[in-house]
């Protein structure tokens, strides 16, 4: 009675669901169909399809200002990302990645008191760091220079995520700051990360990054225990020159330069931080936990005495300012110029993603592929339960040391043309169906070499098979996959198929493309169940 029953909803649920196979609110929704195998219902094929996948030339460049740095995060609020340093290894070339900002004044017209004279000015930088790999050190005869106070001093120093050679002279990276000589515009303009401002060749200030970590420190007078100095999150503190803080800032009280944010941005254009090496590492740090911070002393006068106590200033360098990052390549001699053609009739043999402005990854389904499935459909009514994308990782060339991405690692969008014949993008029809409950990307391996992944575009490719179009109505259709995340919005899901972390992705990877002689080559795998 029970096997009965359930052959029952079984078959119900054929009739019902007919082409919306793939609806459901399980967690896994591109393996829902199996309802169609249970008890014998429906016989199911899995079957492989070749693809044309081709290599996207994005030009190495890709829109890098402020509004592409900001990630939108669950709280409402929102976080910047930038990349610093430099990478180069032979499939790619080089990659070097430099950062751009604006300063601004805490408020207009400072009045920094009398005499007023800097000691030191230090750009505060905090990379991205891995915090559970956490060295604590402690000097308890420690002195403390202002005043030669007895003091403690902890360090805790946390190695920085680094994509690259890690390891490359010991994991040293020189961190270098330049004054901006070109005024930057303003904070809604647009600028792409080809854009290299000028900059006096003259160094403000540099400092070394040594191991591959950064410190957080806290020091503490002996006496009473009270603070006097904390830097609580692990970070960079680059020395920059005090004379140029005097001339340019100091020294203007009370005159236009320091009156209003215009006259200011263009007084004071800006910073650069770059890296002095050609190789290396890349990190990311966040732009919005950057701190300029002048120390200067200036007359006061208290009860008749006139003494000189040190102050701190800290400029503005944050939210409201223009900043973008630069990005610099070379390729000569790469491996990539000998596969990357974009070739979108027969496919490239391999396929080079890159974040940061790097390839992209392009998939068009095979007319006479499509044709198979259309005659299936017709002919023996198969109804499509799951179609997926398999791509693997190149296993001779990307046998490397640098970790491959996961699952979460990659965007999918579906490109069309309109009527006029500009071109569209949207997310696929699978995520535009199913929302949240979709999972689009699932990894494997990768751990191992090669590893492999599927994008599941069963809606997509049902739209096509299960419609009276010809092959005009689809030629122009096509996936495109990035080495990027999709950004959240406030409430924890996607913001928007053009809200992504591909403007500071450090990930690469070289994939099997369509190489008929490999064995891994990029295959659409489609599951489809017919009634016995």
């Amino acid at each position: 009675m029970i096997y009965n029953i359930r052959k029952f909803f079984t078959i119900l649920s054929v009739m019902v669901l007919g082409g919306v196979l793939v609806y459901n609110c399980e967690p896994e929704p591109d393996s829902l169909g199996e309802q169609l195998f249970l008890n014998g219902a429906a016989e199911g094929n899995e079957t492989s399809y070749d693809l044309i996948a081709y290599n996207i030339d994005n030009n190495d460049t890709i829109r890098t200002d402020a509004f592409k740095l900001l990630s939108l995060v669950s709280s409402g609020s929102t976080t910047s990302t930038a990349v610093l340093g430099a990478f180069n290894e032979k499939q790619f070339g080089k990659q070097k990645a430099s950062y751009f900002t604006q300063v601004r004044l805490a408020a207009n017209n400072p009045d920094f008191g009398t005499d007023a004279v800097v000691d030191s000015v230090v750009l505060v930088l905090k990379p991205i760091v891995s915090v559970d790999s956490l060295k604590t050190t402690t000097d308890e005869s420690y002195v403390f220079p202002n005043g030669n106070v007895d003091a403690k001093k902890v360090v805790n120093t946390y190695p920085i995520k680094k994509y690259g050679k890690a390891k490359l002279n010991g994991g040293k990276l020189i961190l270098q700051v330049n004054e901006v000589t070109e005024f930057m515009n303003g904070l809604n303009d647009i600028v792409y990360s080809d854009r290299n401002f000028d900059t006096n060749p003259t160094a403000l200030g540099s400092k070394e990054i040594k191991n591959g970590s950064v410190s957080s420190v806290v020091i503490t007078k002996d006496s009473d225990n009270t603070e006097l100095f904390t830097a609580s999150a692990p970070s960079v503190r680059i020395p920059l020159t005090a004379s140029v803080f005097q001339t340019k800032i100091i020294d203007k009280k009370g005159q236009p330069e320091l009156s209003d944010v215009s006259n200011f941005i263009r007084h004071f254009k800006g910073l650069k931080v770059s890296v002095v090496e050609e190789d290396g590492y890349l990190f990311q740090f966040t732009p919005n936990d950057m701190q300029l911070i002048m120390y200067y002393k200036s007359d006061k006068i208290e009860n008749g005495v006139k003494t000189r106590p040190q102050t701190t200033y800290e400029f503005a360098i944050k939210g409201s300012n223009m900043h973008s990052a630069y990005y610099e390549y070379d390729r000569t001699n790469a491996i990539i110029n000998d596969y990357a053609n974009g070739n979108t009739t027969t496919g490239d043999l391999k396929l080079y993603a890159q974040g940061m402005g790097g390839n992209s990854i392009g998939i068009k389904f095979k007319e006479e592929e499509i044709a198979k499935l259309k005659k299936l459909y017709q002919d023996d009514k198969a109804a499509i339960i799951t179609a997926k994308i398999r791509i693997y990782t190149d296993e001779a060339t990307w046998s490397t040391p640098y970790a491959k991405p996961t699952a979460n690692d990659f965007t999918i969008v579906q490109k069309d043309k309109d009527a006029s014949g500009k071109e569209t993008t949207a997310f696929t029809a699978d995520y535009t169906s199913l929302g949240a409950l979709f999972i689009p990307v699932r990894a494997y391996n990768t751990d191992k070499n090669p590893a492999y992944y599927d994008f599941t575009v069963t809606q997509s490719l049902k739209d096509i098979v299960e419609s009276t179009d010809t092959y005009n109505d689809y030629k122009d259709k096509y996936f495109k996959i990035d080495l990027a995340q999709f950004a959240p919005n406030s409430s924890g899901t996607v913001a928007g198929y053009n809200y992504t972390t591909r403007a500071f992705s450090m990930l690469r990877t070289v994939f099997v493309g369509s190489d008929p002689s490999n064995q891994n080559k990029i295959q659409l795998k489609v599951t489809y169940g017919t009634k016995k």
